[in-house]
């Protein structure tokens, strides 16, 4: 059971006080009982209530004290357009009284009434004690602490729906690939037509032509350019000093250096795995590479690879290889495959999980830690920082962990990730995560093949553009900025703790708040939704050869 009391500015009564003392206060009663299925309550209130400062929502005992998820509560007064609106969107449990606040945005000291001040303080104090950060790796972006779904804040966790489907989701695929491997058993593979064995099932459009053209130069130029991983192409301003073109290859040069000066030499630079050691996988040491791949774009739109060296010069081993789109086919496909395992690596750990989930979760961390419920930029973040906590708990606990998958079928999984991880961190910018600064910097700008920037670029322009223009009804100036001593508190918190210090490492993020919304968001949604399709049938996980390769 339920009950609201609706507290208006001649109330006495502290919000924050669970009593009602006020003799003459409007008191507005509501009772439901439980129910599995979202419901919607109304009640007319035959006296007239006055304009509206907080709701008090309680949760009375009873027999079966299943918790209650509130949306929102709103009183409409007799006159047309007369509305109070207070947003909620948390779960009432126990016996404490929830105090929601009327909905409208303010930012600190802008309203009248000193209980609006109190409720933020209030608020921010009960949040910071249920927010906590904890340490997944040392050195690494912080996290919720929780070290399992169990232990987050119930406003975190999956709902009812949510939960299933994911689970469910995670089951069926574990059964799946059970049941392929049992099929497979007993067959052992001769030739690249043999891996038709583990794909089927129901395929997209987009899977089958994948799964038709995965060895084509097209292709693997294509995946650079609009693949799960565009992140890592690089218009070339001059030839990699670690290209290392032995006696014989002046032609290659030749060719290199034109596509150069004609401003359509291409680059794709892996050494961020350099030095990185490989998994062990039960028991078989694996394998990983750090190529460099040299492609060519053609007046078409074609990205066409040119020549991929493996791993870079080192002082103690021959002069590393370059594989040539003219050598055997097996052999430039070999050469392509170690490529495309190296692309996994850091599209998985350093794009995805660090630049999208573990940043995402220090903002929202952040966000619930610094910025009250009434603050404009809480409002704007907190629908896209739903299920974060949970999903990266998951993969910590499930993905990354020692048992996790990421450790039995991954080459840098077992603990090298960690390590990737670091190394990654230590070059993450501001600018690497807002598409206009980041395109620009790696000259992709105005390449009609460019499909990804084309459409990144404009889903920046509008979230901006939206943004903006709230932004703009309460910050006037950089003054009010600076004056605003909850959003400079978010900031702090978010550079100097949840991102270790980040102003240290000489990157002004503080002043940069310009839309970590993006950030949190569009690569979620751009990266790994392409990966299912169109980068898993030619996307090794992980190695377990390394003829071509100097071991180290």
């Amino acid at each position: 059971m339920l009950s609201l009391e609706a507290l208006s500015p001649d109330s006495r009564e502290d919000p924050a006080s669970s009593k009602t003392s006020s003799p003459g206060s409007p008191l507005l009663s509501l009772t439901g009982f439980w129910s599995p299925q979202a419901e919607e309550f109304e009640q007319d209130i035959p006296q007239d209530l006055g304009p509206l400062q907080f709701v008090k929502l309680r949760k009375h005992h009873s027999l079966v004290d299943n918790a209650w998820f509130c949306d929102r509560i709103t009183v409409q007064g007799p006159e047309a357009l007369e509305e109070a609106a207070f947003p909620c969107y948390r779960w009432v449990q126990g016996q404490g009284v929830l105090t929601l606040p009327e909905g409208t945005a303010r930012l600190a000291g802008e309203s009248t009434s000193d209980e609006f001040q109190k409720h933020r303080e209030k608020e921010l104090k009960e949040r910071q004690l249920i927010y906590c950060w904890g340490i997944w790796k040392e050195g690494l972006p912080l996290t919720i602490a929780a070290d399992s779904v169990k232990d987050l804040p119930p406003d975190m966790k999956f709902h009812g729906e949510k939960r299933l489907d994911y689970e469910w989701t995670g089951k069926t695929g574990a059964l799946e690939m059970v049941l392929k491997r049992v099929y497979t058993l007993l067959n052992s593979w001769d030739s690249l037509e043999d891996f038709d064995q583990i794909f089927w099932g129901p395929k997209s459009t987009l899977c089958e032509k994948v799964h038709q053209r995965w060895q084509d130069d097209e292709l693997f130029g294509y995946q650079f350019l609009n693949g799960a991983n565009p992140m890592l192409l690089r218009r070339s301003t001059s030839l990699p000093s670690r290209l290392v073109l032995p006696s014989g290859m002046e032609e290659l040069r030749a060719q290199l250096e034109e596509e150069l000066q004609n401003g359509s030499l291409f680059e794709a630079d892996f050494i961020l795995l350099d030095g990185i050691p490989a998994n062990v996988i039960q028991g078989e040491k694996q394998y990983l590479a750090a190529p460099l791949v040299m492609l060519k774009m053609e007046p078409s739109g074609k990205l066409l690879p040119m020549v991929i060296q493996i791993q870079p010069p080192k002082a103690s081993y021959p002069t590393p290889p370059l594989f040539l789109p003219s050598d055997p086919p097996l052999a430039w496909l070999l050469a392509k495959a170690w490529v495309r395992s190296s692309d996994f690596q850091l599209h998985q750990l350093q794009y995805h999980f660090l630049n999208t989930h573990m940043l995402a979760e220090v903002i929202a961390v952040a966000t619930m830690r610094c910025l009250p419920g009434l603050h404009p930029v809480f409002k704007l973040l907190i629908p896209h920082t739903r299920y974060t906590m949970e999903i990266n708990t998951r993969a910590r606990t499930q993905v990354n962990s020692a048992s996790g998958i990421f450790s039995q079928a991954v080459s840098t999984g077992g603990g090298p990730h960690v390590q990737l991880l670091h190394q990654a961190l230590s070059q993450m910018t501001y600018r690497s995560l807002c598409p206009p600064e980041d395109l620009a910097d790696r000259g992709l700008l105005g390449i009609p093949s460019a499909l990804y920037a084309h459409d990144a670029l404009r889903l920046w322009e509008i979230i901006a553009r939206y943004v903006e223009g709230i932004i703009y009804l309460f910050y006037h100036g950089d003054d009010v900025v600076r004056g605003d001593p909850e959003l400079q508190a978010w900031c702090w918190e978010i550079t100097e703790v949840g991102l270790c210090q980040a102003q240290d490492r000489g990157e002004n993020w503080a002043k940069r708040r310009k839309l970590f919304r993006h950030s949190a968001q569009s690569p979620l949604s751009a990266l790994p939704f392409w990966g299912h399709d169109l980068s898993s049938p030619s996307c090794p996980p992980h190695m377990k050869h390394m003829n071509t390769i100097p071991t180290s």
